[in-house]
């Protein structure tokens, strides 16, 4: 089993406005990157956030899938999340896949494919990636918990990355790079704001 762990407890600043709570069509970042893990078969998902994010609780509830767990101090940094929910899967796992709510537009097929490529695959990172760029989700194998652990939070998990091998798979899903930080990139993504 490989859980999922969406990290949504960024502070948003150079947005604005909760990441997560922003629309793309009809549902909120959160709700679909919710409903991509579940239609690509994830059966256990956390989406770690900010303390006092009442409204991202409330739509990961209504989405009907995955649970929330807050980090108590989101502002070490993204790996104090990415820690926060590995320390909340289940211990047996293989390993766990990463993405950020800032990336809402993975596709299923693209999940899939990294949760049946990583058991085979011989690196203990497998990566999605598109026109020779990386991006999310990012598959930890268990192996590598500690070392994110231990990590220094002010390099984040780059420093395990580098130091470990990695297996980039395109599967042609400009998505997997389409990262959502300002308002122009909400612009150009989503035609919206």
């Amino acid at each position: 089993m490989i859980p999922a762990i969406v990290l949504a407890a960024g502070a948003s600043s150079r947005m604005g406005r909760p990441k997560a709570l922003l629309t793309c069509g009809t549902r909120t970042f959160v709700r679909c990157i919710l409903d991509t893990l579940r239609e690509a078969g994830v059966v256990d998902a956390i989406v770690v956030v900010r303390p006092g994010a009442d409204d991202v609780v409330r739509e990961i509830s209504m989405a009907g899938f995955g649970r929330a767990i807050t980090n108590t101090d989101p502002d070490r940094g993204q790996l104090s999340s990415l820690i926060a929910g590995i320390d909340a899967i289940d211990p047996r796992s293989l390993a766990a896949l990463m993405t950020l709510v800032d990336v809402p537009l993975v596709s299923s097929t693209t999940v899939r494919a990294l949760l049946a490529r990583a058991p085979h695959s011989h690196a203990p990172i497998v990566r999605a990636a598109y026109a020779g760029r990386h991006g999310h989700p990012v598959i930890f194998k268990r192996a590598l918990f500690d070392a994110l652990r231990r990590a220094d939070p002010a390099v984040g998990a780059k420093a395990v990355l580098r130091a470990h091998a990695i297996e980039d798979i395109d599967l042609g899903d400009p998505g997997v790079i389409e990262d959502v930080d300002t308002p122009d990139d909400y612009r150009r993504v989503t035609g919206s704001m």
